[in-house]
């Protein structure tokens, strides 16, 4: 395991800040919120309290994916928002960047989900236990190893991208959980990355729509 040495610049990456938003783009590497040990204290949700006191964690990101994520300034935007979530009112869009070629244009995962207790934090899928999830996705760029696709989760299970997209045979490149081979040799980083983001404004109600560019 290698030791924790997010990257600091910049230590904070601000999209969108109002008196009840904050949008951040988080680099890959750094946790969405501080892990239980000292030295796993640095992460998004630690930075934004540092430098805007107040802001709330509503939803997280793999440490090693990078891109959007929403906070919240106060209490009632937290719930506001963290009800979005839960109801799956939010638009999100990944992009990844996977080893191999799929055998259509697009395409649809809908395969259960749990955790693998012996080797977690990994996920399995489960065809008795698991709980539901469903990946939309499709094809954006054919490379000669590799293939860009566009990842849209209608449920929000962890690791759940990385899961489906191994489960099809086409395991995210750079991913140090699941990759192996010419999969993980192929990238030094995981390219997955929370592209565009959209929710209700939790005071305003109007429809917010956010973009960060790929970083890979």
């Amino acid at each position: 395991m290698l030791p924790y040495c997010p990257p600091t610049e910049p230590l904070l990456d601000i999209v969108h800040q109002d008196a009840d938003v904050l949008v951040l783009n988080k680099p890959s590497g750094l946790l969405s919120v501080p892990g239980r040990r000292p030295e796993y204290q640095d992460s998004l949700q630690s930075r934004a309290q540092q430098q805007l006191p107040g802001s709330l964690t509503v939803h997280r990101l793999d440490m090693e994916t990078s891109g959007l994520v929403v906070m919240a300034m106060n209490k009632p935007a937290q719930a506001h928002l963290s009800q979005q979530f839960a109801q799956r009112q939010t638009q999100k869009s990944y992009v990844a960047r996977v080893y191999g070629h799929p055998a259509e244009a697009a395409g649809v995962v809908e395969l259960p989900l749990i955790c693998d207790w012996p080797n977690r934090p990994k996920q399995k899928v489960d065809q008795t236990h698991g709980k539901a999830a469903t990946t939309h996705w499709r094809v954006l760029i054919t490379e000669p190893e590799t293939t860009v696709l566009e990842l849209k989760p209608i449920t929000g299970r962890s690791h759940q991208l990385r899961v489906h997209m191994l489960a099809l045979g086409l395991p995210i490149v750079g991913d140090q959980l699941y990759a192996t081979g010419a999969a993980l040799a192929w990238a030094e980083r995981l390219h997955l990355h929370s592209h565009q983001l959209g929710f209700s404004h939790p005071a305003t109600k109007q429809p917010m729509q956010f973009e960060a560019p790929l970083p890979f």
